[in-house]
């Protein structure tokens, strides 16, 4: 089952969001029924938070409710994404099983207010959850109303309770058979930490100071895995009673505690949550970057955008506004890098509540707004595009992301604070997007050899079988960029011993780095070619690696910075600092140059952003998107889908989606 069953059913691409009739009356419902007409909504969420209405005591159900509002838009056009509610349990169930409500590190137990106020590990929870699943397809499996299976609501809760220990020691088991060999992965010889019975071993809870780094790790990967069966075993209940797609929805870049390429694999149809983390032309490039990993996620097919704000950017501690025009733009974003549509949160603002502040559809003010006449505008765009329903995007260029680098990356005792790997994986895709260049994400065990060119960001960890695919791709005729710190430690968290990194990759790369030296706070190290490094450097030994670009600074000067090895058909360059914007740019330009990876369509100027879908057929429609000031001639005129017309230029903040011979 694809996104393909989903749109089949909707005649095109998605367009609605999270609908909660459960807190307006008769009149409201009778004004949405309307008004998702004028916007031509297709696809409502329902039920995500809805537990205490549909089961308001244990084992008792009460459906009539949903079933009047899965009816009611039935009748309206509107097919339904129906979730099951166990992100939110009720308060009669924590009341009833107290043991099942979430453990802070420092063995604070949690208390019930919010949304997530469950322990993933509690057996009263999960069967709880199965319980709702279950009588929930069993009632409306086959209903004609019903498009999508939504599972939970972006999983990621972490606890570190007894039931969690009890399952933590049962999974340590399983991974590594003995106390003998879990003693050896952890280095429990240091700080006599040797293990002597299972009983002895925990979660990885608030301690006197730094935690065993190995036991961290280990837990994530557990607590990754947990959020994956307990997925699982709603799916499966699920399955028993409807042959409709089933997901959960992806929350990006690092929320959630999960191997989001593992879970990706358990979905029918891989979804994501996305609000930008800084306005402007950053929420733009924001925009792009989940757009690209969640299609990677996929596999490069196509997928769906679960949730966004009409006109929410969240930056730091604050909420701001999205300028008009944005709204539109950003779901074109999405859509030109594989989307098959946009579902927002939510349809109709909350009047009371936790999030009655979170932008909608709908907002406060009602329909006659700037946001809902932007939000008819959107509706109206995506009706136009039901052809691009199951094209999907190719890409020359591919970033390396994995979870278990990002989980290395966070543990205690790390000789910097500011070895960031999503700022890092950030800073790799935005120079490639302002560069025009459609970017994947890959995992470094997988087959690369369609990529002419691999970014390797922030592998601090690195198995030893992922050193030896990136050595295979090089030699194969690949250019690979690893960058600072690389490949430090094995899948173990064990450091590597001889200099850094792996084995395999320091033969594609040709070189051997003896010593990390971590800058200071604010501190810039200049460099040969007039750029300059910040956070980290390192002193490396260039072998048979040419230096492109040298320290100019301290105990370093003269010492390699920037390399290029030429190993058998390809190129293994690595860089020893985090290089500023522009030099960092620049040497994307380069890489892309001697790589023969160019822009999705070249001569549009910087600030106009370019995807091409591609049909199985061969049709092909190019989605642009002008973020700059000046008005773009296009480079050949072309029928725009949106507008019905031929299109020659493009004005500022303007959009297009060109049909291609």
């Amino acid at each position: 089952m694809t996104t393909r069953s989903v749109t089949d059913r909707l005649g095109g691409l998605a367009f609605g969001g999270d609908y909660n009739p459960e807190q307006w009356d008769e009149p409201v419902w009778k004004e949405d029924d309307e008004l998702m007409r004028r916007a031509r909504v297709n696809l409502a969420t329902v039920g995500v938070f809805s537990w205490a209405l549909l089961e308001p005591e244990e084992g008792r159900y009460d459906f009539a409710w949903l079933d009047a509002h899965i009816d009611r838009l039935h009748g309206n056009g509107v097919a339904v994404d129906l979730a099951t509610p166990t992100a939110s349990p009720p308060p009669w169930f924590t009341l009833a099983h107290p043991d099942a409500l979430p453990v802070t590190p420092d063995g604070t137990r949690l208390t019930h207010g919010s949304r997530d106020t469950y322990c993933l590990t509690a057996p009263a929870y999960r069967s709880a959850a199965r319980r709702i699943a279950s009588a929930l397809a069993e009632r409306y499996g086959d209903h004609p109303a019903l498009a999508l299976w939504h599972v939970h609501n972006e999983y990621g809760t972490l606890c570190h309770c007894d039931h969690t220990a009890a399952a933590f020691r049962g999974w340590l088991r399983a991974r590594h058979g003995s106390l003998d060999a879990l003693n050896d992965t952890w280095g429990t010889a240091f700080w006599s930490q040797c293990y002597t019975s299972w009983e002895q071993v925990l979660p990885p809870r608030a301690t006197q100071w730094h935690k065993n780094p190995g036991q961290a790790l280990d837990f994530h990967r557990f607590w990754s895995d947990e959020i994956i069966a307990a997925y699982r075993e709603q799916r499966d209940a699920i399955r028993v009673h409807s042959d409709r797609p089933v997901t959960t929805n992806l929350m990006l870049p690092g929320y959630q505690n999960v191997d989001l390429w593992s879970l990706a694999r358990e979905l029918d149809v891989v979804t994501s949550d996305h609000y930008p983390g800084s306005p402007g032309l950053d929420a733009a490039a924001d925009t792009a970057f989940h757009a690209d990993r969640t299609r990677s996620l996929a596999d490069g097919s196509p997928w769906l955008l679960m949730e966004q704000g009409t006109s929410t950017v969240y930056d730091r501690d604050r909420v701001l506004a999205k300028e008009p025009g944005e709204m539109l733009r950003h779901t074109l974003g999405h859509i030109a890098r594989g989307s098959e549509g946009a579902l927002f949160f939510q349809w109709r603002q909350s009047r009371a509540g936790a999030e009655m502040w979170h932008s909608a559809m709908v907002p406060h003010a009602g329909p006659d707004s700037r946001i809902f006449r932007e939000v008819t505008q959107v509706g109206d765009a995506i009706a136009r595009l039901g052809e691009l329903a199951g094209s999907t995007v190719s890409a020359p260029v591919a970033v390396l992301h994995d979870a278990d680098a990002w989980w290395a990356l966070s543990v205690d005792g790390l000789p910097s604070p500011d070895l960031g790997y999503h700022e890092a994986l950030g800073q790799a895709h935005r120079a490639l997007w302002d560069a025009g260049v459609t970017v994947d994400f890959a995992h470094p065990g997988q087959e690369l050899g369609r990529y002419r060119l691999v970014i390797a960001p922030a592998l601090f960890l690195m198995s030893d079988a992922g050193a030896e695919n990136l050595r295979r791709y090089v030699e194969g005729g690949g250019t690979l960029l690893v960058q600072h710190a690389g490949g430090f430690v094995d899948d173990r968290l064990h450091a590597r011993l001889g200099g850094y990194p792996a084995g395999p990759l320091r033969e594609a790369l040709g070189i051997r780095v003896e010593e990390y030296r971590p800058l200071r706070r604010e501190e810039r190290i200049a460099l040969s070619d007039g750029s300059y490094g910040t956070v980290w450097s390192e002193s490396l030994r260039s072998g048979n690696a040419e230096t492109l670009a040298a320290y100019t600074q301290g105990m370093l000067t003269d010492r390699p910075a920037l390399t290029r090895h030429r190993y058998g058909a390809g190129q293994g360059w690595y860089l020893s600092t985090r290089l500023n914007g522009a030099g960092y740019g620049a040497l994307i330009h380069r890489l892309l140059d001697e790589a023969g990876a160019g822009p999705d369509t070249p001569g549009l100027p910087a600030g106009v952003e370019a995807v091409t879908r591609h049909a199985p057929d061969g049709r092909r429609w190019q989605v642009l998107i002008n973020h700059g000031p000046d008005t773009v001639s296009l480079p050949e005129p072309a029928h725009d889908l949106l507008t019905g017309t031929t299109a020659r230029d493009l004005p500022p903040g303007a959009c297009a989606v060109l049909r291609k011979p």
